[in-house]
């Protein structure tokens, strides 16, 4: 009896001092998933191209430049003075889908003396009567005694930094209306002004309220 208990007791020794086994890896020859994840899809701008693609680039990029002062960036409005009165050339850029409408504008009378319906001279300066380029911001829609509706604006850029002290606004008038056009095959002309037909400006005015970047360019 007295060696079985040794023999018992040397065994457990022995057991408690060997070392675990070490399983060589299973090999199952499969690799590790890894999950698919989607890119996400960059949202592109102005895909029937309506708008040129250098004014385009120049609008995005004056909302970058002019960032602190553009709060609203769910749309841009783009203004082409290169095209004829009687084309749209107006343009709101949704940011978020990249999709365009289009409207039509005029240009200042002292930017096209002749009334071809091509704006070709540009200033800042008071009493010019001409419209202006550069980035504004919407400054709030507004009521007056002759333009009844309109949307305030206040020039971002050196190129039209007086017109808020010029009255450069947006709203309705008589003769951009699809009845002046079709008389007389273009709008007639603003004293600088975004001027538009009454019901655009219906579209317009609560779209643009204030806080918003309208870029005008030649």
């Amino acid at each position: 009896m007295g060696a079985c208990a040794t023999t018992a007791r040397q065994e457990s020794l022995t057991l408690s001092q060997v070392s675990p086994i070490e399983l060589p890896p299973v090999n199952t020859g499969l690799q590790p998933i890894t999950p698919a994840v989607a890119p996400v899809p960059k949202t592109v701008m102005d895909p029937q191209g309506l708008i040129r693609k250098d004014l385009l680039e120049a609008g995005l990029k004056s909302l970058d430049l002019h960032g602190a002062r553009i709060p609203n960036r769910d749309a841009i409005y783009l203004v082409d003075f290169d095209r004829h009165s009687s084309k749209p050339r107006l343009f709101r850029l949704n940011l978020q889908s990249g999709a365009v409408d289009s409207f039509r504008t005029a240009h200042g009378r002292g930017s096209d003396p002749m009334h071809t319906g091509f704006a070709q001279m540009f200033s800042n300066v008071p009493e010019s009567y001409t419209s202006s380029l550069g980035a504004y911001v919407t400054a709030g829609m507004s009521s007056g005694a002759v333009h009844s509706e309109n949307v305030l604006l206040d020039g971002l850029d050196y190129s039209n930094s007086l017109a808020r002290e010029r009255a450069i606004i947006v709203h309705g008038a008589d003769y951009c209306e699809p009845s002046y056009l079709q008389a007389f095959g273009k709008l007639g002309r603003s004293n600088g002004c975004f001027s538009v037909s009454n019901e655009d400006l219906a579209v317009l005015r609560p779209a643009m309220a204030s806080g918003r970047l309208i870029f005008a360019a030649h």
